[in-house]
């Protein structure tokens, strides 16, 4: 058993009140490897915002769970080496099962989401309430699910949503323990969250999605008030880097995200944590393949990921500063 604390990671629970008071959200970025973990760090310092480091059970997978571990511990230190210690949160994405909450407790994890949302509603509660009762006795804390998000993300995949039913929430919260609930509003997985079908197009002919539900996110306010919401698949998928990948040989149609001006103002009410993933991707792949198109001789590894961290980081400032408002926060 590693405790989170001795790696220098924190819970959520004192970053969401804050968060909540201050009408801003953190971000929570999701990492796989080494330049992902590095660009999210140099970011956060120099913005000075808190961060969740965000781990899908895929990329505990491929990054492997003792590795993540130090890398974690790492990303602390690393932080600290830069010159400002932000607080750093070590969290699993969507966990599907009791026991990969409890792994990954145990391998040093400072929080935890136990995604039960396709379950039958008293077998998430069940599920959920489990989790909570386990997580609690270590200062872990939990994060639930209630509606579900369609999209592909890692071995998410949903074919179709169900908007989050406000008045089950109380209910769920109650029974389950929770620290925070990640609701069904319209964001989506992926970077195909939208079919063409399902948008409009603007004066630029972009495609623009449908608006959030934000009737749905009040009305949750009004019966859990102050209690931390969460928002997945929240990547814009920005169209330069689209246009980037579509240039250098990829095949990218269709790609459309969440308006980053809906995001914000989701930031400014109860949403405490805005996931972002598909929009690193981007902008790694983006860098990758401008690199490998323009020099097609180049085979150092650090000569095409160097650049794809540079652009995760100009990603993320930006993420931080103008969508989610956590700069200076931390």
């Amino acid at each position: 058993m590693v405790s989170y604390k001795e790696l220098g990671l924190v819970n959520t629970r004192e970053l969401f009140k804050k968060a909540f008071a201050g009408k801003y959200a953190i971000p929570a970025f999701n990492f796989n490897n080494m330049e992902q973990m590095q660009a999210i760090i140099q970011a956060c310092v120099e913005t000075k915002s808190p961060v969740i480091l965000q781990v899908s059970s895929g990329a505990r997978k491929y990054a492997n769970q003792t590795l993540l571990r130090y890398m974690a511990q790492g990303a602390c230190e690393y932080a600290k080496e830069l010159g400002f210690n932000v607080p750093v949160v070590l969290h699993l994405d969507h966990g599907d099962s009791f026991e990969l909450c409890q792994s990954c407790i145990e391998y040093g994890f400072s929080s935890v989401m136990i995604d039960g949302s396709a379950l039958p509603y008293e077998k998430n509660v069940e599920l959920a309430a489990k989790v909570v009762d386990y997580a609690h006795k270590y200062d872990v804390t939990v994060e639930g699910e209630l509606g579900v998000l369609a999209g592909i993300e890692d071995e998410v995949s949903h074919e179709t949503h169900s908007y989050t039913r406000p008045e089950e929430v109380e209910d769920f919260v109650k029974k389950t323990g929770v620290d925070s609930l990640a609701i069904s509003i319209g964001t989506s997985h992926g970077a195909y969250k939208f079919k063409p079908e399902q948008c409009t197009r603007n004066a630029e002919g972009r495609l623009v999605p449908p608006p959030l539900r934000f009737d749905i996110l009040k009305e949750v306010e009004k019966r859990i008030p102050g209690f931390p919401i969460v928002l997945h698949g929240s990547s814009s998928v920005p169209q330069h880097y689209v246009d980037i990948i579509n240039a250098n040989g990829g095949k990218l149609e269709a790609a459309v995200g969440i308006p980053e001006e809906q995001l914000r103002q989701a930031a400014e009410s109860a949403v405490c944590k805005i996931n972002i993933d598909s929009d690193g991707r981007l902008a790694m792949t983006a860098a990758v393949r401008e690199v490998l198109n323009k020099k097609p001789a180049e085979f150092d590894p650090r000569k095409y990921l160097g650049p794809a961290r540079d652009e995760l980081k100009k990603l993320y400032i930006h993420k931080i500063v103008n969508v989610l408002g956590s700069a200076n926060k931390a």
